[in-house]
């Protein structure tokens, strides 16, 4: 039986969806979702520049057990960088994504045909450099002159490139059109028995699955898919297989048994809409399985831990957590997340205060709309701000926000209490990214709005300290 590959798409095309952009946070659970399905490939968006995105990738690879495939512009000159934010997957992989189609390659790339030829060779021979699995994506194949479209197949192949995917980009050929194309391209590129072909369809006469199948039936190799989109989801491909693996003797690694559930999940982070106004980037919120160290644990897994917790600390950091950590776990049974979490955010990164609470005055109800009047102090001088939210921590966050003109995503917010009682204590945890890196900081009152905001400031002072 010949196993058919399904490569994940889902992140690769949620890049483009700058309305709803994932944040951090929402990209790796995204990853650990597909990665707990056993997709055969996870596909990374080509880097947009900055930290943020380079550090995605990074912490992505190191996390999954899957394939990582990163793509790369056929003009892009950061292959080096794009390898080195994948290298330390399990299974790392490069994916040239080039325009086959006059139009395209006019429109995108501003290059001729012979120009074209000579990028995707070269692009290519530049991956197969750093990564032995180098892919080449063929994109708006479907409308590619012929002789053309197997001329840059065959260059690609000759360059290095181990997977040819074939792209009908604009959705226009019919199941058993598209069928016939793939089987045309393929069997007429030199060479092209030992290569992996994989098909990429659009949805837009809502034939994607239907043409993928067909493709799939005259001996495609693979189908790129996603969550939803305009491309075959990972449900319609697993129904497929269903029904008809076993007529045409074919089948995938995908777990089924979770699919529906993992897949409803991926859609409501991919459509739940971004607050403009909020501090709270999402509505949608995913947990990290929680961990349990003890006091037998060695300073390496802790580090491990604290990483996959998101934080990228210095030596120095990490032996000063290490060391809060022996202290707690000594009295304790176990560590988990939410404690380590705590350590960090008071061990880690400690820098002066460039910003200090002076005042702050907190109305809320449930006749009234929230608001905060907030006063900070920096550099002698006091800062003062009033925000409405929708509820009293909302307003405060949108307060400081508005005071230093900058918005941060929020990681995290988690509020607990330290003491029993009326007078309990209550501790706050805050979680800010900033550059790609993420900064923590814990505020503890009996006042819990004011706890939440001194853990605020104070991750906000550690993102100031790193940028000055």
């Amino acid at each position: 039986m010949k196993a058919i590959k399904l490569i994940d798409m889902t992140l690769r095309e949620s890049a483009s969806q700058r309305e709803n952009a994932l944040t951090f946070k929402e990209k790796l659970e995204m990853a650990r979702a597909l990665d707990r399905l056993k997709v055969d490939a996870i596909e990374l968006p080509v880097l947009a520049g900055g930290k943020a995105d380079a550090l995605s990738n990074k912490t992505i690879a190191s996390m999954v057990t899957t394939a990582v495939s990163a793509a790369v512009g056929v003009t892009a000159d950061n292959v080096a960088e794009t390898w080195d934010s994948v290298r330390n997957a399990r299974s790392p992989q490069l994916n040239v994504l080039a325009p086959v189609s006059p139009v395209q390659m006019e429109y995108a790339c501003h290059k001729k045909a012979p120009a074209m030829l000579e990028a995707i060779s070269a692009q290519v021979k530049a991956c197969r450099f750093h990564c032995e699995s180098v892919e080449f994506t063929a994109v708006d194949a479907t409308r590619a002159e012929r002789e053309f479209l197997i001329r840059a197949v065959t260059a690609a192949i000759e360059a290095g490139a181990v997977r040819i995917t074939l792209c009908d980009t604009a959705g226009v050929l019919l199941p058993d059109e598209f069928a016939d194309f793939f089987a045309d391209i393929r069997s007429a590129v030199p060479g092209g028995m030992g290569v992996e072909f994989f098909v990429q369809a659009s949805d837009a006469m809502s034939m994607a699955a239907a043409c993928a199948a067909a493709a799939v039936a005259r001996g495609a190799d693979g189908v790129k898919c996603a969550a939803h989109g305009d491309c075959p989801t990972l449900s319609q491909m697993a129904k497929f297989l269903s029904v008809k693996g076993s007529a045409l003797d074919i089948a995938a690694n995908l777990r089924t048994t979770e699919l529906e559930r993992t897949v409803g999940q991926l859609n409501r982070m991919l459509e739940t809409r971004k607050s403009e106004s909020s501090p709270f980037d999402t509505g949608v919120s995913g947990e990290m399985a929680n961990v349990c160290l003890d006091a037998n644990d060695e300073i390496g897994e802790v580090v491990k831990v604290v990483r996959q917790l998101g934080y990228d600390l210095s030596d120095e950091d990490n032996a000063k957590v290490y060391e809060a950590f022996k202290r707690v776990a000594t009295r304790k049974h176990f560590v988990g997340t939410r404690e380590l979490d705590a350590i960090v955010a008071s061990t880690a990164m400690q820098v002066p205060s460039a910003y200090r609470i002076d005042s702050y005055v907190i109305n809320s109800g449930n006749v009234i709309t929230a608001t905060a009047n907030l006063t900070l102090e920096k550099d002698g001088q006091k800062l003062r701000c009033v925000a409405i939210g929708d509820g009293p921590v909302d307003a405060a966050f949108l307060a400081i926000e508005q005071i230093i003109g900058h918005h941060y995503e929020l990681d995290d917010f988690q509020i607990q209490t330290v003491t029993e009682g009326r007078e309990a204590m209550g501790s706050a945890l805050v979680k800010l990214r900033a550059g790609g890196r993420l900064y923590s900081g814990n505020g503890i009152s009996t006042d819990i709005i004011g706890a939440s905001i001194r853990a605020y400031i104070s991750a906000l002072n550690k993102i100031v300290y790193e940028e000055e």
